[in-house]
């Protein structure tokens, strides 16, 4: 599972395998200090405008915090295994109702059967390219909170087993979703979000700024990562055909692609290197000659454009 040795040295990919107890402090603190800094926004300048932005940052930063996790869940986020597994669980995966060690276990077989018909995250990517208007109404049940809504009764379905009525749901499909089957740890979570907030701010900012961000801005940034990284590339075992880099500015990394998640080839060819390596790894890829073969998008938004170029 790691595509890389075929384009590096062994000490090349060595290099980068330096993690940092102090990095992943940072990460972790970065991405809760940003959710922070939204909610003091609204909080002195209380208006319609400061409370769409809040709700956009914060679920951007709720997949931050999914972003972390999933660096937690290749080990990669602390050095000191103990410190990994605790962030990831708690500090960034409980809180948005996700189970690092469920989504460890469904991940490493998408790395390992990336867009081939094994792969467990196929059908994030087979559907494109789509048409506009497809597009358009995915666009609108994420923003609306169709699809969160329906995820998230799932989830709740299932942690209770409701019988009968998960019957098309498994615990990949929720993993998938940063879901999980269970939810006793994530009510823990959120009951001490929800009481921090009511402490600094008001009981229903917990709904507004947490659950609201978590049903609809979320869901569309998810949508959007999951087409730009695997969405109209080629099904096949070529590590830099199946996976797409989408190069991203600062705009982009505060709303869309935070923790250098949009460096996602690299990521696929050597899964275990730690985030903030990445950019390097992508100049080292570039440097040894092999960019014209790499998948790379301008922008988020040419990749969307590319995924719903499918005539009507």
């Amino acid at each position: 599972m790691t595509p890389g040795k075929a384009f590096l040295t062994p000490e090349e990919i060595r290099s980068f395998n330096g993690r940092s107890d102090w990095w992943g402090l940072w990460l972790v603190v970065h991405c809760w200090g940003v959710i922070a800094l939204a909610l003091a926004g609204f909080a002195f300048w209380p208006n319609v405008l400061t409370f769409i932005l809040a709700v956009m940052v914060i679920g951007s930063r709720q997949l931050g915090l999914a972003i972390l996790m999933h660096e937690a869940a290749h080990v990669a986020l602390f050095k000191t295994r103990t410190y990994n597994e605790f962030a990831g669980e708690w500090l960034c995966g409980r809180p948005i109702l996700a189970d690092v060690f469920e989504y460890r276990r469904y991940h490493l077989q998408h790395h390992q059967h990336t867009q081939t018909d094994k792969d467990p995250d196929l059908n994030l990517s087979r559907p494109f390219p789509t048409t506009k208007a497809s597009m358009w109404r995915k666009v609108w049940r994420d923003i609306s909170g169709q699809t969160g809504f329906k995820q998230r009764s799932q989830q709740v379905m299932m942690a209770f087993k409701l019988a009968g009525d998960t019957d098309d749901v498994n615990a990949d499909d929720l993993a998938q979703a940063f879901s999980g089957p269970v939810l006793g740890r994530a009510i823990i979570a959120n009951a001490v979000i929800f009481a921090i907030m009511w402490a600094v701010g008001a009981w229903w900012w917990w709904f507004a700024f947490w659950m609201l961000p978590l049903l609809t801005w979320f869901q569309l940034v998810l949508r959007i990562r999951n087409i730009a990284e695997h969405g109209v590339v080629e099904f096949s075992n070529d590590p830099l055909r199946n996976v797409r880099t989408t190069q991203a500015g600062p705009i982009m990394r505060l709303f869309l692609a935070p923790y250098y998640v949009n460096y996602h080839l690299e990521h696929h060819l050597i899964m275990h290197v730690p985030c903030r390596h990445l950019p390097r790894l992508h100049q080292l890829m570039i440097e040894k000659g092999h960019g014209d073969a790499m998948r790379i998008g301008r922008s988020y938004w040419d990749v969307i454009k590319l995924a719903a170029s499918k005539p009507a």
